[in-house]
């Protein structure tokens, strides 16, 4: 690859010379900066923007860390976060943990070593140990989809004991007394935070908390919501309702039950959570709990860009409210 010396060389000038044509063109005598951009098209030289960048101390580059791409809730985070990043005249690299406390520490490493302007962090790490470490770059982060005990810096979550309250009292409302909770790993405080809503929907209601069976899962992706199902046909007391705590989850146990021959919602009402486009295309339309994932990327985003360029900045957390959507596998059957 061509370098700043080779078009020098080529140009017959210096290499400040070339340096001027290129950031300060007007400094530059025409003939020069036409014998010298002759030079770069030739040589086909690309400048070194990451040179440039650890020059100048300010990257370009805004990185964002979710727990797993292959989930349509975080593509819709990564896509509103990539509009405000773009108004602002930067890029976006977007990483995936895959709920690895491990691989989000190597993300953080090579954010680093790369001198990103900012992250946006969904934390896979439950001890808070990675974000600790992290601090030491003095690299500004913002949480999205997260609030985490100890931290002070910025985040942008949804209120899920709200959304969790959201379905498990449409469910009662729809006269279920029975109701399974596919629920995910135990230490995302999501996943928590949905049940503790879920939990509370049926103390409003009267119910016993015992109304709840949980069934956690190791992922939250469709594969975890079939072992889910299989494990729901094989109760002995099979509930009547199921709450998944998002999409791909329910996704699965809506796949498991249509192939059982168990009918959604006469048999089996299934509430999910996000409203992933996926959700109404479902062979029955999924009710779900609505993330505004976009707008909350797009949040998440403008306050890093607002900390790294404003002296006046103050930490906050935003919250946004969670909305029910409605469809046939849950409309009320008894």
């Amino acid at each position: 690859m061509a370098g700043i010396k080779d078009v020098a060389k080529h140009a017959g000038v210096s290499v400040g010379t070339v340096s001027n044509v290129i950031n300060h063109p007007d400094m530059v005598a025409e003939e020069t900066r036409k014998r010298v951009r002759d030079a770069i098209e030739r040589l086909g030289y690309v400048r070194s923007e990451s040179a440039r960048q650890l020059r100048a101390g300010r990257s370009r580059i805004m990185a964002l860390l979710v727990l797993d791409m292959g989930n349509p809730f975080f593509v819709d985070v990564a896509r509103g976060a990539e509009r405000a990043a773009r108004k602002a005249g930067l890029g976006v690299m977007v990483c995936n943990s895959a709920q690895s406390p491990q691989e989000e520490a190597d993300y953080l490493g090579l954010f680093a070593e790369q001198r990103v302007r900012g992250v946006l962090l969904t934390p896979a790490d439950a001890t808070g140990r990675n974000i600790e470490a992290f601090r030491r770059h003095n690299i500004p982060f913002v949480l999205v989809d997260r609030v985490a005990e100890g931290v002070t810096e910025c985040s942008v979550s949804v209120d899920d004991i709200q959304g969790g309250a959201l379905a498990v009292r449409h469910l009662v409302d729809a006269g279920h007394r029975s109701i399974a909770y596919v629920s995910g790993p135990a230490d995302l405080n999501q996943v928590r935070d949905r049940r503790q809503g879920a939990l509370d929907a049926l103390a409003e209601a009267g119910l016993p908390a015992e109304a709840l069976r949980e069934l956690p899962t190791e992922h939250l992706d469709v594969a975890a919501g079939r072992d889910a199902a299989s494990r729901i046909l094989g109760l002995s007391e099979r509930p009547t309702a199921v709450f998944c705590a998002n999409d791909l989850l329910a996704l699965g146990v809506l796949q498991t039950m249509y192939a059982a021959g168990v009918r959604v919602p006469e048999e089996m009402a299934i509430v999910g959570y996000d409203d992933i486009e996926f959700a109404a295309a479902a062979v029955v339309p999924l009710t779900s709990v609505r993330q505004p994932a976009v707008t909350m990327g797009a949040m998440a985003a403008e306050l890093l860009l607002e900390e790294t360029e404003s002296d006046e900045h103050e930490h906050r957390r935003v919250v946004l409210q969670p909305e029910l959507v409605v469809r046939g596998s849950s409309l009320p059957g008894r």
